[in-house]
């Protein structure tokens, strides 16, 4: 996997806490795959040349994984730089800090993005607000609380890329929403 470090002033908040992530770019187009290098590495400040692999879940596609260190907040701006492109399936990683919670971003064409905020053993945090809105929402019958717990622990997005995060035949399968 390769690894980027951002030293440069371009990325988000340079003066904020250092933290690591890692981006998974579950399946894309190749003809995308140039236009995702750039962008990511217009966010880190730095070239960014990824190894792309075939994407077994859906052929004529391919996938590839970045490890990078940065300032908190670098995987959101990640996140805005390709949440724009149809045909891209990614989710991408953030580690909290002693000053920062940590993150955890999907995205896929048909549900858009989602994010959670997690804590230090990467459990995601749901505030108070989201979880008594469920709760309204549900005594309204506009909805089930499950149904709305779900949404908040991003399982619709867990469903549909669960297929893309098998790496392919004999390569190391990386589970992001498995806590031990």
């Amino acid at each position: 996997m390769k690894e980027v470090t951002v030293t440069t002033r371009t990325a988000p908040r340079p003066n904020g806490p250092a933290t690591r992530g890692i981006l998974f770019v579950h399946s894309t187009p190749s003809a995308l795959s140039p236009h995702i290098e750039w962008a990511v590495g217009g966010v880190l400040g730095a070239a960014v040349s990824l190894d792309w692999t075939e994407q077994p879940a859906q052929p004529g596609t391919y996938r590839a994984e970045l490890s990078w260190t940065g300032a908190a907040g670098t995987a959101a701006a990640i996140v805005s730089a390709l949440r724009g492109w149809n045909h891209l399936r990614f989710e991408i990683t953030e580690e909290p800090t002693s000053s920062t919670e940590g993150s955890r971003y999907s995205f896929t064409p048909d549900l858009g993005v989602f994010h959670a905020v997690t804590g230090l053993h990467g459990d995601i945090m749901i505030p108070e607000d989201r979880l008594r809105s469920a709760m309204v929402k549900a005594a309204n019958g506009e909805t089930t609380v499950e149904l709305e717990l779900d949404k908040l622990l991003g399982k619709p997005w867990d469903d549909e890329l669960e297929s893309f995060r098998y790496a392919g035949e004999g390569a190391p399968v990386r589970w992001l929403h498995q806590v031990v």
